[in-house]
């Protein structure tokens, strides 16, 4: 076949466009693979899907409404099911970076629905602007598959994951809160805590981030449809952009609601920006669980070494037998992904322009980017990382008899110069406080066995003495 056999050519409202012969797209699709080479990043799975049923619901309301012939309908809701499906992700060929509105990916769509129309039955005339884009803008489509895909992977997806790492961790912290080990601030000695104690704040710190993304919730469920160019609904019928939201609600299990006001609907982002900051938090949570986890197993015998994660590949090309902690180096990763991810939705967020945001395309990758980067994170580190967590129970008390902040305890009894020369001492000798204190005498040693232990240091007391 020659190469001008390769190509078909179609029309669009610029004229003629050579678009390849197997393509379901049209023209101009075409002219948007030819103006935007710039990454080979595409829409994911979840934005897809949401067009496709943003087209299915159109579709049905405009049959509702007597804006489609029944059998138009019917034809456009089976051809864009298969899009939903994913039967045809493989003629969504465009670039993110694109046009600011997504224009050229909500005719993607519109072309690739009405090609199959067409070769399902060509009898009926489906038009990807008359037809499958009816009662439609890209302005409110593309915002409102971006409010979607969001919510779709942010409760079916990413807050379930989260959960599941609360409750791995929740189990964790119960079943260490007889080990005792020294706390540590600004990395140094501090006084004892038990290992439970220190994984319920990881744990809270992921309960609070739970609650925070589900506060976006009213926020992130509303949607756009029915604002159609500009936010007045021109060329829309009155009732088009309640009625999409029902049925959307009915589609996805998740309670949608037509925006309240259609121009900020469209003009700004600020949803798409606050549930990023709110998967930011989240990542700046898991990345400081995930440094934690690193340092108190670091070791196993140079280091810190309190706690031991599981062993689940060789750790060095040259240095047999180490073993790094990798599921939480892969966990630090995508939360400085996420956080990047955010700063570029930020600057997306600020490009309202009059009457439409112009970056909605990579906000739109970003956002589903950073929830589903989280969601798949945040099982591995549940199940690979935290669930084999093991305490090393003789290191953590060795650690606690050792440090010199164990003094603290002493301070209210002896005062707080005394008990610093005791520290010091016991750092200039290479000895313990306890030894320290029984070599001077300082206490009875049934008084500095009580003020000594441990488990006394753990919670409010009533009494210094």
């Amino acid at each position: 076949m020659s190469e001008a056999t390769n190509y078909r050519t179609e029309h669009d409202s610029m004229g003629e466009m050579q678009v390849p012969v197997d393509a379901m797209y049209g023209a101009s699709t075409a002219r948007a693979v030819e103006n935007f080479p710039v990454s080979n990043l595409r829409f994911p799975r979840e934005f897809i899907k949401a067009l496709a049923s943003i087209k299915i619901t159109a579709a049905q309301v405009n049959g509702d409404l007597g804006k489609l012939d029944p059998s138009q309908s019917q034809l456009i809701v089976q051809a864009a099911g298969e899009v939903a499906r994913g039967d045809w992700d493989g003629e969504f060929v465009l670039d993110i970076f694109q046009t600011g509105s997504g224009t050229s990916t909500n005719m993607n769509a519109n072309e690739v629905i009405a090609h199959r129309c067409a070769q399902i039955d060509a009898d009926i005339a489906i038009h990807p602007n008359d037809h499958v884009n009816n009662g439609q803008s890209s302005n409110d489509v593309i915002p409102t598959a971006i409010h979607l895909a969001a919510s779709d992977l942010l409760l079916h997806e990413l807050i379930p994951a989260a959960q599941h790492l609360l409750d791995i961790l929740k189990d964790k912290a119960a079943e260490n809160t007889d080990v005792i080990k020294i706390g540590r601030t600004h990395l140094m000695d501090a006084t004892p805590v038990t290992l439970g104690q220190e994984i319920s704040s990881w744990a809270r710190q992921i309960e609070l981030s739970i609650a925070r993304l589900q506060s976006c919730l009213p926020r992130i469920t509303e949607l756009a449809q029915g604002g159609t160019a500009v936010g007045t609904g021109l060329n829309t019928h009155p009732e088009f952009g309640r009625r999409m939201a029902a049925a959307l609600s009915q589609t996805y299990d998740i309670e949608f609601h037509e925006a309240a006001n259609h121009f900020e609907a469209q003009a700004a982002q600020d949803a798409a920006v606050e549930l990023s900051g709110q998967l930011k938090s989240l990542a700046v949570s898991l990345m400081k669980i995930a440094n934690d986890v690193r340092l108190l197993n670091m070791g196993p015998r140079c280091g810190i070494g309190e706690i031991s994660v599981p062993a689940v590949q060789p750790g060095s090309s040259i240095m047999p037998g180490k073993v790094n902690p990798v599921i939480a180096e892969s966990m630090a990763q995508v939360c400085a992904q996420v956080i990047g991810n955010d700063a570029a939705i930020t600057i997306g967020g600020s490009a309202g322009l009059l009457e439409l945001n112009v970056m909605l395309p990579m906000m739109a990758h970003n956002l589903l980017e950073s929830e589903r980067l989280l969601a798949n994170a945040c099982r591995m580190f549940a199940d690979k990382c935290i669930a084999g967590l093991t305490a090393n129970k003789q290191r953590c008390a060795e650690q606690i008899e050792w440090s010199m902040s164990m003094v603290t305890s002493l301070a209210p009894v002896i005062g707080y110069d005394r008990a610093s020369q005791i520290a010091k001492q016991a750092v200039n000798e290479g000895k313990t406080v306890r030894q320290i204190c029984q070599e001077t005498n300082i206490l009875p040693a049934d008084a500095l066995d009580r003020l000594l232990d441990p488990t006394s240091m753990l919670a409010p007391s009533p009494h210094y003495s």
